[in-house]
């Protein structure tokens, strides 16, 4: 039994270790593909090595491994998605899409999901999509917002946030604008001193600000701050958005004069931007935007000539370019031109070139109006889809939970059964070890009884040899064979308290017990006792009186004590640890064939005190086995 214990804990052993071989070769191909992602992530991309670096990416993207672990797959399909971004190419929505349908569902992984939103709010924005655009937007910054511990950059930080703000600016959302943008100021001193967004911070806050109304106070903190990262930077940041704000100023505190002043430089600097890129929408709406801006200054400055010079450039401008300037735009320029035609009195012109604009403006709400609701419904879809998500999410913990408390209640129940087995097993070990020591206890007792009942056995042997001498007046060998006899008793009496005594004391009684016999039967045979005189036979343990009655059996039946030339040989070796004890005698002549008078009794008693040596070896044993180590 113990044995089998022994091989169900080797196989136990053995599968952990097959197991945890597995484990390990599973950590070891996820950390070889980490590590591959990463450093092809750390690639910079430019138009020379776009098409390698594209084709690496899709060259791990078909990899089979790569498919069985969603997150590594997931950010190869985001890194594919960036890239056919910023070529322009229609794939990239797809791409982000797929990444997002295996990220989303996952628990944690906030940075990679933070990094696909922000990803999908920049395809739907280059597509005018703005709620679709505000909705990821939103969703990259609430990540940022909520966890300062992400494995995100400041940059990449500022990024998230300064997209949200000016897509929630866009649609009107100005709180939840400026609290973003505030965000980003709290990380612009972690940003490079030069960088982009350092700028882009001040001057969203400011347009914030102003499409908010609020008061010039409120805006010169932040003007003076942008001044002075110019100062520090004159050649790298564009002074058109320095223009731009202080003209959100000093409309702010009313400053015509001031207003006028920065639009005039704005446009110049615009001018140039559109010289340089004539097909560029944003450079043709902010000329034309600055044209429409100068020539309503001045129409609040009452300068009605300057005033038509700026709007009639406006005018040919949007000629020029009737496509590409917003309905947006135009409505402004339109507006401003009736506000000039009824400073010059021309009022019917004026009321019929607002009622064009009202008209302009009801189509632009329209066109917004029908995008608002196509977006709407594509933005219930994906909050249908967040929702289910998250349904999805909680069924997968309340299932984890359940999961783990049935793990609970399985591991309690194998402690339960390990703990009744341990003791099922103890007492049961305990049992056969008190059997065992019952059985050698029982042994050893009937050892006792049948060495007390070989020594009356020979006792009455003795006192009949006495008894012969004294019939026959042989007072001196009679009292010799006593003294003898004595001598032996007192030796039996002190071995009889010993299970086992040293061998040599065991021939020592042999030889008084022969020499006794020897002068009963009056010199009848000789003896001899041999051994190998080498050996250490005070270390030899047998049982007491246990040769002695072979030894009597061989004078009584197998000499011919008649003859007076009878030999009885005692000879003790050791072979292989091993005591062998030779007990030869040199026969009778005659074979006496009548039955004997009396059933001998020592020869039966040794046997049944070795076969309860055998018993006494197989229980000493077991217990041996049966112990615990």
């Amino acid at each position: 039994m113990t044995s089998r214990y022994v091989y169900l804990l080797f196989i136990l052993l053995v599968s952990l270790l097959f197991s945890c071989k597995h484990s390990d070769n599973d950590t070891a191909a996820h950390q070889s593909l980490a590590k591959k992602i990463k450093a092809l992530e750390e690639v910079k991309t430019s138009p020379a090595n776009s098409d390698s670096v594209l084709k690496n990416w899709g060259l791990l993207s078909n990899l089979p491994s790569l498919q069985e672990d969603t997150v590594l797959y997931a950010t190869v399909q985001y890194n594919m998605g960036r890239l056919y971004a910023m070529r322009g190419n229609d794939s990239a929505e797809g791409y982000i899409t797929k990444g997002l349908e295996l990220i989303e569902p996952t628990t944690g992984n906030l940075e990679l999901k933070a990094r696909m939103y922000n990803g999908m709010g920049n395809i739907k924005s280059e597509d005018t999509k703005e709620h679709q655009a505000n909705y990821y937007y939103n969703k990259a910054a609430t990540i940022v917002l909520a966890d300062s511990s992400l494995n995100l950059s400041p940059l990449t930080r500022s990024i998230m946030l300064i997209s949200a703000a000016q897509s929630n600016s866009i649609l009107f959302q100005y709180e939840l604008a400026q609290q973003m943008n505030k965000a980003v100021l709290a990380l612009s001193p972690q940003l490079p001193p030069d960088h982009i967004n350092r700028q882009r911070v001040f001057v969203q806050i400011i347009q914030t600000l102003n499409a908010q109304h609020k008061p010039g106070d409120s805006i010169i903190v932040y003007l003076k701050k942008l001044e002075m990262l110019h100062q520090q930077y004159p050649d790298t940041y564009d002074e058109s958005y320095l223009y731009e704000c202080k003209v959100k100023y000093f409309e702010a505190t009313n400053q015509n004069d001031s207003i006028l002043h920065y639009q005039l430089l704005k446009s110049e600097i615009d001018q140039l931007k559109y010289k340089a890129m004539p097909t560029s929408g944003s450079a043709i709406n902010n000329l034309f935007v600055d044209y429409v801006n100068i020539g309503g200054v001045y129409t609040a400055m009452k300068n009605t000539k300057a005033a038509s010079v700026s709007l009639d450039k406006a005018a040919a401008f949007l000629k020029q370019h009737p496509d590409e300037v917003s309905l947006g735009n135009q409505i402004i320029y339109k507006t401003n031109l009736a506000s000039l035609l009824e400073l010059r009195g021309e009022k019917q012109e004026a009321l019929n070139l607002m009622s064009k604009a009202y008209t302009l403006q009801r189509e632009n709400y329209e066109t917004e109006n029908t995008q608002a609701i196509v977006e709407m419904n594509a933005l219930y879809q994906l909050q249908a889809k967040d929702r289910s998500i998250k349904s999805l999410n909680e069924n997968i913990k309340i299932n984890e939970l359940q999961l783990e408390q049935n793990r609970l209640w399985l591991i309690i129940v194998i402690l339960v059964l390990v703990v009744l087995a341990i003791g099922f097993l103890f007492f049961y070990n305990s049992y056969r070890q008190r059997r065992a020591a019952q059985k050698k206890e029982q042994a050893l007792l009937q050892q006792q009884l049948l060495r007390t009942q070989m020594e009356p056995h020979f006792i009455f042997n003795t006192l009949a040899a006495v008894q012969s001498f004294v019939r026959l007046d042989k007072k001196e060998a009679a009292i010799k064979y006593l003294n003898r006899f004595s001598r032996l008793l007192r030796s039996s009496l002190e071995l009889s308290r010993e299970q086992l005594v040293p061998l040599c004391e065991e021939m020592e009684t042999l030889e008084n017990y022969l020499n006794l016999q020897q002068m009963r039967f009056e010199n009848a045979f000789e003896y001899s006792i041999t051994r190998e005189q080498t050996l250490d036979w005070d270390a030899v343990m047998i049982p007491p009186m246990l040769i002695q009655p072979f030894v009597e059996n061989a004078i009584l039946h197998g000499i011919d004590l008649d003859t007076g030339e009878g030999r009885i040989d005692v000879d003790f070796s050791i072979t292989n640890e091993i005591l062998k004890v030779s007990v030869t005698d040199s026969g009778k002549k005659t074979v006496d064939t009548a039955e004997p008078a009396h059933r001998s009794l020592s020869g039966t008693i040794s046997r049944e005190r070795i076969s309860l040596l055998g018993k006494m070896r197989v229980s000493l044993l077991n217990q041996m086995v049966l112990a615990p180590k």
